[in-house]
């Protein structure tokens, strides 16, 4: 019993030195990438037009002419404090860019068929305020400033039909004189960006533009949509260009060392790493291979490789936590809530930028009860409510981001704290995978003279493990076991820890040198 008081005790006052304030002084100074390079920055990806919307019929979707109300920049300012409170300190704002309206798909386009990129997306103004929607949207950046809360703005890869019809100079064409449609994605065309011996000055100077936009603005930050379908010299002379007005200004790129295809036959592929010389910050890895680990040996190989890759370089990178995007299914529809409470977790031990997509926090799985069928009315010449299975929504007007999960907003919150308190031993230490004795078992750690952070989980959603995972250079009489999340205490003896895993169950525990 004394034993158990000790780890829990411990475990209180650990969990309590995590919890601070943020102060802001007047004004704004972008630090996100010094954050950013450090691991410190977790990240919310929302989209506004769905972010604080008002579905009052629960079909999910917006009809404003029964009193629903889309999300605007105004009405998201009302989350920013419970983003706050559960520890996100970074957005990532799906485009803001306005939205094609031919060949499109869904009701309202998909946010990354853009049709021009020198204006806001009327969609997410407020039409009944009298500010404009350039000062609406710095509005929302200066609130979210105000809680410590740092913008990252989406850059679309292509751009609308719509846009196609007014500047097929901007646009690469197929031999019969067509403009390309990259990979299956039919409301978007692909863009001209040039060799790496010769930049397409059009295109070049529609994407400074659009730096130089935002950049007056307020914006943080940008992420770059597929960045590997334009050519290194486009990015590098970009960021020089970006970095001459803010050198905090972070640069995200969309790319991943599983990705080594180019969008389409017609178009550029540069790779990850070349991006990383560019002068992009950081990238996404390969964590959204977490639905595919079979066994610990993968989900190690993996690891390794991403964590090893960012130390390559001269310049200091890193990576997010890209786990799950709207790119992917819900973690819900996957596996459980247990898969989410896993992702969690790897987030908060592992030296990455924690990322998480908006209803995370809450398990949703993006279901639209009226998705895919026929809509009342439309924006665009597409007359559906085009989703896709399991994904947060980027073609519609459509409800927020809500699931029935609230108990994650616990774990999500703790992990988050957890984080801050252990960085310094993630960013120091070595990822060093232990022996457990099954092949579906995962065991990590990293540490320093002082402290070791023990992450251990469960891949079998379906089946309990009884765990032994070995600790090289354990003594518990010298060290002290400290459970930060677990549901039933593990039995520690001779240089293991042994425990009952619940099916897709994580634990971690920090073992601490007794002075």
């Amino acid at each position: 019993m004394k034993f158990l008081n000790r780890m829990l005790l411990t475990g209180a006052l650990l969990f309590n030195s995590c919890l601070g304030t943020f102060s802001i002084e007047d004004g704004w100074n972008n630090d996100l990438r010094t954050r950013f390079l450090n691991n410190e920055t977790v990240i919310m990806e929302v989209n506004i037009r769905s972010f604080n919307a008002k579905d009052l019929d629960g079909d999910g979707f917006i009809q404003e002419d029964i009193g629903e109300e889309r999300g605007t920049f105004l009405n998201a300012i009302e989350r920013l404090d419970e983003l706050k409170n559960l520890g996100v300190n970074t957005l990532h704002v799906l485009p803001i860019t306005p939205t094609g309206k031919l060949k499109a798909l869904g009701t309202a386009g998909s946010l990354y068929a853009a049709a021009s990129f020198d204006s806001l997306n009327e969609d997410m103004v407020d039409k009944t305020s009298d500010l404009t929607s350039e000062d609406q949207f710095k509005k929302f950046i200066e609130e979210a400033h105000k809680r410590g809360i740092r913008i990252i703005v989406d850059v679309p890869a292509c751009a609308s039909y719509d846009l196609y019809l007014q500047r097929p100079d901007l646009f690469v064409t197929s031999p019969s004189g067509e403009p390309v449609v990259p990979a299956d994605w039919t409301d978007v065309r692909l863009l001209s960006v040039g060799t790496e011996d010769k930049l397409d000055s059009n295109v070049y100077n529609l994407y400074k533009d659009f730096v130089k936009y935002v950049l007056s603005l307020g914006v943080d930050g940008i992420r770059a949509d597929v960045a590997h379908c334009k050519t290194s010299v486009f990015w590098k002379n970009l960021i020089e260009y970006s970095r001459e007005k803010d050198p905090e200004f972070l640069w995200l790129a969309e790319s991943s060392d599983s990705w080594t295809e180019g969008i389409s036959d017609y178009g550029v592929f540069t790779s990850y790493n070349k991006l990383l010389e560019s002068g992009f910050d950081g990238y996404y890895g390969s964590f959204f291979k977490v639905k595919d680990w079979k066994n610990s040996k993968e989900m190690y190989k993996d690891i390794t490789f991403s964590l090893n890759e960012v130390k390559k370089f001269p310049d200091k990178k890193s990576v997010i936590g890209s786990f799950t995007t709207h790119d992917e299914v819900s973690p819900i529809i996957l596996k459980g809530p247990e898969f989410s409470d896993m992702i969690i977790w790897l987030s908060a031990t592992l030296p990455v930028n924690s990322y998480f997509v908006d209803g995370f926090q809450t398990g949703d799985d993006y279901a639209y009860k009226m998705g895919n069928k026929l809509a009342p009315s439309s924006n665009t010449d597409d007359d559906m409510y085009f989703t896709h299975r399991g994904k947060i929504d980027i073609f519609n007007l459509s409800r927020k981001p809500m699931g029935k999960y609230d108990g994650l907003k616990n774990s999500f919150l703790l992990g988050n704290d957890v984080k801050k308190s252990v960085l310094p031993i993630l960013n120091e230490g070595v990822f060093t995978p232990l022996k457990t004795n099954h092949n579906e078992v995962f065991a990590y750690m990293f540490s320093n003279n002082i402290k070791k952070v023990i992450t251990i989980g469960n891949l079998d959603f379906e089946n309990p493990k009884k765990t032994v995972v070995k600790v090289p250079k354990f003594n518990p009489k010298r060290q002290n076991v400290l459970p930060i999340k677990i549901t039933s205490m593990p039995d520690v003896k001779n240089g293991k820890v042994m425990l009952n895993l619940m099916p897709g169950e994580t634990v971690v525990l920090i073992i601490h040198e007794l002075l």
